[in-house]
């Protein structure tokens, strides 16, 4: 049975069970950031979890396929070195687990700061799509958003 889970995640599978899997967490924290719901399962350790298992379920993965992992490190001398990693679908979904689960993180922090200023749910909506579907630009959004109702400006918060 182990072998048969084993072999039905391929990186296709798992990419399409990665970006369905956290829609219905993108989608309470869109709509229902305040419930319980939301608390206990969207912006605790629960999402990070499963996707910190899918990510090393691949990692194991790529390292029985032989993957050269000190490839990795060759992305940091030239972006023609990046093009050439992506070209890699085993460290293709590798870094989309990655920018899924930082996405979403940031969403749950999103939620659980604009909570403790009182900020309105409505007012979310815009910067967790964008945090969603571009991350840094959601996140400058809510900035922008919290300025006013935070009132001052504090970067280290």
């Amino acid at each position: 049975m182990i072998e048969q889970i084993f072999n039905y995640f391929t990186v296709e599978n798992l990419y399409y069970w990665v970006n369905f899997g956290v829609l219905p967490f993108w989608l309470i924290l869109i709509f229902f950031p305040q419930s319980h719901f939301c608390r206990y399962f969207v912006t605790s350790i629960f999402p990070i979890f499963i996707l910190s298992g899918a990510y090393i379920f691949m990692f194991y993965k790529s390292y029985l396929n032989s993957y050269d992992f000190e490839q990795n490190f060759e992305l940091y001398f030239g972006i023609n070195n990046i093009s050439e990693l992506f070209s890699d679908k085993s460290f293709l979904i590798m870094f989309w687990i990655h920018f899924v689960s930082i996405n979403l993180f940031t969403g749950g922090w999103i939620v659980k700061d604009s909570q403790k200023l009182g900020i309105n749910k409505i007012l979310l909506i815009l910067p967790l799509i964008l945090t969603y579907l571009i991350g840094p630009l959601g996140l400058l959004t809510y900035w922008l958003i919290r300025i006013f109702y935070a009132k001052s400006i504090n970067l280290y918060e």
